[in-house]
């Protein structure tokens, strides 16, 4: 792989590789603790009932909408 491979995405993002390995492992963090929370819900119904969706919203949130917004800001 060349360098390209590591920077073109995170650059395209507006990180640098460091910072976009660490907002990608909060997101994988999030996703570990909806997935729990998902698979605790499952065996326990009246446990868990809203944290996996709230989880995905929140996640949603930071990565699209708010991606949109500074994406706006920093093109105006």
């Amino acid at each position: 792989m060349s360098k390209l491979s590591f920077t073109e995405h995170p650059r395209n993002v507006g990180e640098t590789y460091v910072e976009h390995l660490g907002v990608s492992w909060s997101f994988a963090r999030s996703m570990f603790r909806a997935g729990f929370a998902a698979l605790i819900h499952g065996l326990f119904p009246f446990l868990c009932v809203t944290t996996g969706s709230s989880i995905v919203k929140r996640l949603n949130d930071r990565m699209v909408v708010n991606r949109i917004r500074q994406q706006s800001k920093t093109t105006t």
